[in-house]
């Protein structure tokens, strides 16, 4: 006997770890419904449950898979959340791996995304840095038409939600560099960019790993004859590497602007260097000559030169003060004061 369904205003409490339960009939949420009984919902003929977990614990993650049978592997990976962005193909369900990232306090956050993809459902579990898929969801429930195609176009809204959040982080460091850029080129690196411009090349070759990955998950996602994804749907797959690969472009150009910027920085302070060796040198000349001669006058010999003389010790300064001026001169003409 079929069970009556719950009112979307009226839906059961989410027990922890449960962002979102819904059964979809034609693209319209029809009802809320608990986990215990999502498997028997994915099961009716145009019937799709989409289940959004948040850091989800082990009983929880046992509770989903008995529901819809999935592996303990899959499971095993989505509980660690340690994983590189791969698809793999369980009998008659996917596993996907996506990494997330946003930015916090200055530094790329990472996170990850698993989602489980079978016939007539759809679980997406989120770990760390992840911004909410509720956007998604609504996005989603506006569309019905599209929403209509099932779980894969689901599938493809997620993918294409986190590929598009990682064009925010790259403008967000593509900002700050074009700043760190203006400064070295005005000569005013302070200490702490040469730290910064490493810790960004660093978060871009991360975030790079993490991106393009997923280019050979839409290819195989393109490919036929995976279960529950239509082959009307690779277009959109398509879209999705397409925009992988702006990412892995634009990572690809910023991390040798970072390059460049590293070495100008690293030169401007080597030029800084020496600029400040040069001066030092050049006043190290140039109080040698009254050190020098005061040295001689100071050895206390009984015949000094000019010593009785009247004006010897004025012209003695004159002389060092003539000295000390042409070397001043000199040096300030060759750039070097």
């Amino acid at each position: 006997m079929t069970k009556p369904l719950k009112l979307v205003s009226d839906p059961p409490e989410a027990p922890p770890g449960v962002v979102a339960s819904a059964v979809y009939v034609g693209g319209r949420r029809v009802a809320e419904i608990p986990i215990e009984d999502v498997g028997e919902w994915s099961k009716k003929p145009g019937h799709v449950v989409w289940i959004g977990l948040h850091e989800p614990g082990l009983d929880l993650l046992r509770r989903v898979q008995r529901e819809f049978n999935l592996h303990d592997l899959s499971i095993e990976d989505a509980l660690k959340a340690h994983q590189r962005p791969k698809l793999e193909q369980y009998g008659e369900a996917l596993f996907i791996v996506a990494r997330t990232a946003q930015m916090l306090d200055g530094r790329i956050a990472f996170g990850e995304t698993h989602l489980f993809v079978g016939h007539g459902y759809v679980v997406s579990v989120r770990h760390g840095a992840s911004t909410s898929y509720t956007p998604v969801r609504e996005r989603c429930e506006a569309d019905q038409k599209a929403f209509s195609e099932g779980e894969d176009f689901i599938l493809y809204v997620i993918l294409d939600f986190i590929v598009d959040n990682y064009m925010p982080v790259i403008e967000t460091i593509q900002a700050e560099v074009e700043a760190i850029e203006d400064c070295i080129l005005a000569e005013t690196t302070t200490s702490t960019q040469v730290p910064r411009l490493y810790q960004l090349r660093r978060d871009l070759l991360r975030l790079r790993n993490a991106a393009v990955p997923l280019v050979e998950v839409c290819r195989r996602l393109e490919q036929p004859g995976l279960p529950g994804i239509d082959p009307a749907m690779s277009p959109l797959f398509r879209d999705v590497s397409d925009h992988i690969r702006r990412v892995q472009e634009e990572i690809e150009s910023l991390r040798e602007v970072l390059a460049f910027a590293f070495e100008t920085s690293l030169m401007t302070g080597q030029a800084q260097q020496t600029e400040i060796t040069r001066k030092l040198a050049a006043w190290a000349a140039i109080l040698a000559v009254p050190t020098a001669v005061a040295g001689v006058y100071g050895m206390n010999f009984q015949h000094m030169p000019e010593l009785n003389w009247r004006y010897g010790y004025a012209l003695v300064l004159a002389v060092i003060l003539a000295v000390c001026g042409w070397l001043y001169w000199r040096f300030r003409r060759n750039g070097w004061l």
